[in-house]
């Protein structure tokens, strides 16, 4: 969905659901939180956390909407145009310097409010290319992720970390991970980049199907070369056997963290609010996805490439927790 249809979709619901300040009586505080495509983790995760939020948090209601993923959440917010939004540490770090993504738009005024998940920056090729290694992408049809997105982002990163030309020595297409999957069924294309939760459902059915029989390549040998030029944003991260089908055997990787975000200007009781929702609920929040089920107050608060909303650090620190 682009920015554009969101912003159009978020003007009707506006007209429709004025938004109420917390704690006025006999009135409801309605939230917007901007997830992701259908095909990834964002999208359950929101819907389910929204629907956490209208049962927990008093007066609330939450609504999930579909978006292009990090770049649309973080664009949104910043604009004023929702309330709650995923997006990886790389996407909102590079928003918040107005840099990649944002140049065209400049910096974006946002906070973290927790950090929920790593994902798993997934390179997959069909298993009759002969492709093992990202530089064996040369010559490639390719999908790089949604335009615009952090997935096209951290790809592009990823083929220079791999010594290629992301613009000139690769077939480029700019596809969602669904399309991606259906573009591989078709032989569209020969390879693509994704970065989301395990598992990831558009991955686990093209997987399972075996049609065509994938490969997921290690991207190991990069993340020293990403680390040095992106600091505190890209981890090593594995994705364990058996996590899709046909996966045998362990795959070296990269991760990066998921975090929700909100507007800087967002009110604190309303970040209170949420964050108390959450963590006081966390059995709810566990139940919504298995990436769900690893958040923990711990957790949460960490020393990442951009700052807390002031009162999520205020949260934190009532409830014990500094940041590691």
């Amino acid at each position: 969905m682009s920015l554009a249809l969101t912003r159009r979709a978020f003007v009707a619901s506006a007209a429709a659901l004025p938004l109420i300040r917390l704690g006025e009586a006999e009135e409801r505080l309605r939230l917007v939180v901007v997830t992701g495509g259908t095909g990834g983790v964002f999208y359950p995760y929101g819907g389910g956390l929204a629907k956490v939020l209208s049962e927990t948090v008093p007066n609330c209601q939450a609504m999930a909407q579909v978006t292009g993923g990090s770049v649309d959440n973080v664009k949104l917010l910043a604009a004023g145009e929702a309330d709650i939004g995923f997006s990886t540490i790389d996407s909102a770090a590079d928003g918040v310097n107005g840099i990649a993504a944002y140049a065209d738009v400049g910096p974006q005024d946002i906070r973290l409010i927790a950090r929920l998940y790593d994902s798993f920056f997934h390179i997959v090729a069909t298993a009759d290319s002969g492709i093992t290694k990202v530089a064996d992408l040369k010559g490639r049809r390719v999908s790089v992720g949604s335009a615009g997105s952090s997935t096209e982002a951290i790809a592009d990163r990823m083929l220079v970390a791999a010594g290629l030309d992301p613009a000139a020595d690769i077939g480029r297409d700019n596809l969602s991970v669904a399309e991606s999957v259906g573009a591989l069924k078709d032989g569209k294309i020969e390879a693509f980049f994704w970065i989301g939760g395990l598992p990831t459902a558009a991955v686990k059915d093209l997987a399972t199907s075996g049609q065509p029989a994938i490969r997921f390549i290690p991207a190991a040998p990069e993340l020293a070369k990403l680390q040095a030029t992106y600091p505190n944003l890209y981890a090593a991260m594995t994705l364990p056997a058996n996590t899709y089908g046909g996966q045998t055997e362990d795959i070296a990787g990269v991760g990066v963290a998921n975090v929700l975000i909100v507007a800087t200007e967002a009110k604190d009781e309303t970040v209170t609010a949420v964050l108390g929702g959450i963590f006081d609920h966390l059995d709810k929040v566990h139940a919504i996805h298995p990436e769900a089920a690893k958040l923990t107050l711990d957790g949460a608060y960490a020393k990442l490439g951009v700052l807390y909303h002031p009162a999520a650090d205020a949260f934190y620190a009532s409830r014990g927790v500094a940041a590691k």
